[in-house]
């Protein structure tokens, strides 16, 4: 990475892009890409993609392209994806039980090991062999066993609470579900997943291609 560069947020959320579609290539047993084939494969401009990495280095080879494996390591570098995390999860709903039970995330290093509620009637349940715990057992809980990262499935009317105990007992990242913008420490990062603001995004977009359809119907 260059050193003391600022890489824009934009920049970061096309990484994972990259990392999945190599590897879906190294599945295919592709060696090697030219960023004018990644680009007819990915939607994004060979100059976007070249731009993008070289934020990092670059880690092409002129005419010859970007070694497939190669290039799927030090994204997951850059992600830190080379390592492990340990989550808790706070809410044990409908949507924390979701995550909770999603695999995937155990797979790429992302180990869910507690779950708390306030719920009397979910404390002592087991989501995927996993306890629910009593929240106010959390703090103790994040520091004994060095919880990396908080993910906050509870209402709004809690969620900062909730993620002012998580950062007082050491956590580095945020990952909050709840409808609301968080208050955090600058040392913790916080992705926030509004479900409804993607969900009206995606109603945007229907509506402008649809627009657009009509439009060029009429001609």
């Amino acid at each position: 990475m260059k050193k003391d560069a600022k890489i824009s947020n934009a920049v970061i959320k096309r990484l994972p892009r990259y990392r999945r579609y190599l590897k879906e290539l190294q599945k295919k047993g592709v060696d090697k890409i030219s960023s004018n084939e990644f680009s007819s494969l990915i939607g994004y401009t060979a100059s976007q993609i070249r731009q993008d990495l070289n934020n990092f280095g670059g880690f092409g080879q002129q005419g010859y392209g970007y070694n497939v494996e190669g290039l799927y390591n030090e994204i997951s570098a850059i992600l830190g994806l080379d390592k492990e995390y340990k989550m808790v999860i706070v809410g044990a709903g409908n949507l924390g039980q979701a995550i909770a039970n999603h695999t995937y995330y155990y797979k790429a290093g992302f180990v869910v090991c507690g779950i708390f509620d306030i719920n009397p009637r979910l404390i002592g349940l087991k989501i995927n062999d996993i306890e629910v715990m009593d929240y106010e057992t959390i703090v103790d809980y994040v520091e004994q066993n060095q919880i990396d990262i908080g993910i906050i499935c509870t209402t709004k009317d809690s969620a900062q609470e909730v993620a002012d105990k998580l950062c007082f007992a050491g956590v580095r990242g945020l990952w909050n579900f709840a409808p609301i913008d968080l208050e955090v420490p600058e040392y913790v990062a916080v992705e926030n997943v509004h479900l409804s603001d993607s969900l009206h995004s995606l109603a945007y977009h229907m509506n402008r291609n649809y627009e657009e359809k009509e439009k060029a119907a009429e001609k």
